[in-house]
């Protein structure tokens, strides 16, 4: 048999055997309940385009989106995901730092790494086997993989221009993950709220400032209307991490094909999200600046040596936690080495 005729009956026999592996593949449903509406580009968005993704390369998963609300609260998706009463749950696991302080370092943390740095720690480095390792100590019966990266947000909108540390003393601010002790440690009395419920608070004073996401997200949710001072570099969340959570009863009756088929999509998605949130904050930014009279603020070097040292005063205190402190280390020592490479590379901003 000629060689050609040979790689072809090969390519056919190993095809045969992918379909027959799929056909005795149990069908799965996974019913995702999401943080974030799906309207919002770069925070909801990903979680339509991993089903597109998945649905294309698999015919036995198939994936089911719930709203935020519709199915699960915002706040209860791990909980609900780890007990069984869903099977799966899109989110980033800042909001569990209540519950697991280290969860916060597997979202965002204050003054990087951003996104190419994150993706390094996670893929190439530790973080994907401790990012699982956390939630298996504290005995949560989920499977997690990264799904999603977003780019920096803003650094929040507020009522009144900032101008030292002094004006932040008393302030009443929605502050998400490791960002909320910083500015607890500056004197702002910090609150978590969902994304549909900030607009609601700084309407009716409850709350004096907020950060949230990306200029094109914030906008879509108004906060502009309110708020006229939106401030840069968010320092707080340089990058951002999404997370997909599946009941490990349900992980595991999968087959490894089902498994890499949903692994490799969450992979492509992290690339994919991130290329969608880069594309579109300059016109969003823009658009408030010339159409919704906002001013936009970069902190001085002044905020940012404040931020700084309130972000090692917190982490005194956060590293008393004995995971956090075990996942921070390794996140620390990955960073150390990085820095070589990132100062040596990169054209300095």
């Amino acid at each position: 048999m000629k060689v050609k005729n040979i790689a072809l009956a090969t390519v056919v026999s190993l095809g045969m055997v992918s379909t027959s592996l799929a056909a005795d593949d149990k069908k799965v449903l996974l019913k995702v309940p999401t943080t974030f509406s799906t309207s919002l580009i770069g925070l909801g968005t990903p979680l339509p385009a991993f089903k597109k993704g998945l649905e294309s390369i698999s015919s036995t998963v198939k994936v089911k989106i719930y709203e935020p609300k519709k199915l699960i609260a915002p706040f209860e998706i791990l909980d609900a995901v780890s007990s069984g009463k869903v099977n799966a749950g899109w989110s980033t696991a800042g909001y569990w730092k209540g519950k697991i302080p280290a969860a916060a370092i597997f979202s965002s943390v204050p003054f990087g790494p951003e996104a190419p740095e994150f993706f390094s720690w996670l893929y190439k480095g530790n973080g994907l086997k401790l990012y699982q390792k956390m939630y298996d100590d504290a005995k949560y019966n989920v499977h997690v993989l990264p799904c999603s990266i977003s780019s920096p947000e803003t650094a929040g909108w507020f009522k009144k221009e900032i101008n030292s540390p002094e004006d932040l003393k008393g302030l009443k601010m929605r502050f998400f993950g490791l960002g909320g002790d910083v500015m607890s440690k500056l004197g702002v009395a910090t609150s978590l709220l969902p994304g549909g419920e900030i607009f609601s608070a700084l309407e009716k004073g409850v709350i004096d400032a907020s950060e949230f996401s990306m200029p094109v997200v914030d906008k879509l949710l108004g906060f502009h209307k309110i708020a006229k001072f939106n401030y840069f570099p968010g320092w707080h969340q340089q990058a951002t991490v999404f997370e997909l959570l599946i009941n490990n009863n349900t992980w595991n009756k999968m087959s490894n094909m089902q498994q890499n088929a949903i692994a490799m999509t969450c992979k492509a998605n992290m690339t994919d999200s991130l290329a969608e949130s880069e594309a579109v904050q300059g016109a969003a930014i823009r658009e408030n600046i010339e159409k919704n009279g906002v001013q936009v603020k970069r902190w001085s070097p002044e905020m940012l040596t404040a931020f700084r040292g309130a972000w090692g005063e917190a982490l005194v205190d956060l590293r008393k936690d004995e995971t956090f402190d075990a996942v921070w280390k390794d996140l620390a020592a990955f960073r150390k080495d990085y820095k070589f490479w990132n100062e040596l590379a990169f054209l300095p901003r």
